[in-house]
């Protein structure tokens, strides 16, 4: 495990759900938000050099990750409690207002606290998954357009208990896969063969994952490890029934439907990172959707744990968005 100096890893109590986090530095709250199957560990090399720079840096363990609340009902991930989670560790932690970076299923999280709580999240800088306003197209409709005649793997992920079987197998294997078939390491899929976000019927997600005939320098054993022993604390239920909340959230947001996002902001891709390709329409209409965005910036040859994959490329990025608020 990378060793931060002078982090501090503590539990609070955001409204009534203990969530765990990491901090360092002072100054103006900078507030990490993680993505599957990640934790507050996926910005290490972020939250060091924010610090460095004169702020405060805090990751937090999602609910459902690591040494947060797992709550069981499904419906405990909406997008509306993870905002609550988000604005209760800024409160809990003595600031007012933060800026909010998410990375993965992280962006629409940052994403939709922006939206409901500009008074605290002032700024938001999304990686991966660009910002797309709630529109009439059910999520789930969405995905089974997407999947066709095989399976999109966020409606592979729809039924309880289906991928946790799956991964409960070999949780280190799939996560080892899962991670290096993201990146932009992964050699391409040729045309013939079935893409990892896709799902064969019958199959399993797995079925399609590759593996590194020796650890990329951006997710060592010791990295690989640290995410395996989290897992094993935490489960994998929590951070799949947020898939499983994309439809709740639809409705929940409906007051919000088509709202632009009018803080600053920064959106940062992968040119290999499967999100940033699908989210080539939302990306151009960030005109219309982000009026205060700064910069979208897409990293060449990077895949999608960006800030692990590129970390010169995306600190240089979010260091620069960062200063430019102040």
């Amino acid at each position: 495990m990378m060793e931060i100096a002078g982090l501090s890893r503590h539990d609070v109590d955001a409204f009534g759900t203990r969530i765990h986090v990491a901090e360092v530095g002072s100054g103006p709250m900078v507030l990490f938000i993680h993505g599957f199957p990640e934790s507050w560990y996926s910005w290490r090399h972020q939250m060091s050099v924010v610090a460095e720079a004169g702020m405060h840096a805090v990751a937090i363990d999602v609910r459902g990750y690591g040494l947060s609340d797992a709550p069981e009902e499904v419906g405990a991930y909406r997008l509306v409690d993870l905002v609550g989670d988000c604005v209760g560790v800024v409160e809990a932690l003595g600031e007012e207002t933060a800026v909010i970076v998410g990375h993965d299923w992280g962006s629409p999280i940052a994403a939709a606290a922006a939206r409901l709580r500009p008074d605290v999240f002032t700024a938001v800088a999304l990686l991966s998954v660009a910002y797309e306003p709630r529109s009439d197209l059910r999520p789930t409709d969405a995905f089974k357009m997407m999947g066709g005649d095989d399976e999109f793997y966020i409606e592979y992920f729809q039924e309880p208990g289906r991928a946790e079987a799956e991964i409960v197998e070999d949780p280190e294997h799939w996560l080892e896969g899962f991670y290096f078939t993201a990146s932009g390491d992964c050699p391409p899929f040729t045309s013939d063969e079935m893409s990892m976000g896709l799902i064969a019927p019958g199959g399993k997600m797995s079925d399609s994952f590759r593996y590194p005939e020796q650890s990329p320098n951006w997710m060592t054993a010791d990295d690989l490890a640290f995410y395996v022993a989290e897992f094993a604390r935490s489960g994998f239920t929590g951070g799949l029934n947020r898939y499983r909340c994309v439809d709740l959230d639809w409705i929940d947001m409906r007051a919000w439907h088509g709202a632009p996002i009018r803080q600053p902001s920064l959106f940062i891709g992968g040119e290999k990172d499967g999100p940033t390709i699908w989210g080539a329409g939302s990306i151009s209409r960030f005109p219309q959707t982000l009026p205060g965005l700064r910069a979208s910036v897409i990293l060449p040859g990077v895949g999608h744990w960006m800030q692990q994959e590129d970390v010169d490329g995306v600190n240089a990025v979010l260091l620069d968005f960062l200063e430019s608020l102040s």
